[in-house]
C-alpha cells in the first residue's frame, strides 16, 4: 500500500511575496482559511481555532520557513489523534504571478481514516480556491 498523500497546485495573478503573505500572516490566513494564534514563521508552534465555535481546529509547528519560496509544518486536527502530518507549500514564479503547491503528507493510512482523508482533500480544495478568489479580487 502506498502513502495517502495529497497534491494540490494552483495558479494565482500574485506574485510569491503576495501568496507567502497569505500562507503566513495571521490576518490573511483567517480570510481563506483559519486563523493561527501566531505566524507562520519557522520554529514558531501554532493553533487555529474556527472563527465561530472557538474550539481548536488545527495545531502545529513551523517546520521550515524560506520566504517566498518554501512552507513546511507539521499539521494535526483532532480526528487524528496524537498522530502528525507534515504540510509543504511550494511557490514558483511563472510568468504573470505565481503556481502555488500543496503536498499533505503523512496522513493515516487506515480504511476507516479514509473518511478524514476525503475531507481534508475537499477542505484543501475549497480554502485553495478561496484563496484564488480572494487574491485575483484584490489583483
Amino acid at each position: 500500500m502506498s502513502d495517502n498523500i495529497i497534491q494540490k497546485s494552483i495558479y494565482l495573478k500574485a506574485s510569491p511575496q503576495q501568496v507567502w503573505s497569505f500562507l503566513t500572516e495571521p490576518d490573511k490566513l483567517a480570510l481563506w482559511f483559519h486563523r493561527p494564534s501566531a505566524p507562520l514563521l519557522q520554529g514558531n508552534v501554532f493553533e487555529m481555532h474556527g472563527s465561530e465555535s472557538g474550539k481548536r481546529l488545527i495545531w502545529g509547528k513551523v517546520t521550515v520557513a524560506r520566504a517566498p519560496e518554501y512552507l513546511e509544518y507539521t499539521f494535526t486536527v483532532e480526528p487524528m489523534g496524537d498522530s502528525e502530518s507534515l504540510a509543504q507549500w511550494e511557490l514558483t514564479p511563472v510568468a504573470g504571478g505565481t503556481r502555488l503547491s500543496l503536498v499533505h503528507r503523512g496522513l493515516p493510512q487506515t480504511a476507516e481514516a479514509f473518511s478524514l482523508l476525503l475531507s481534508l482533500d475537499a477542505g484543501w480544495e475549497e480554502h485553495m480556491g478561496r484563496m484564488r478568489s480572494l487574491l485575483h479580487e484584490s489583483g
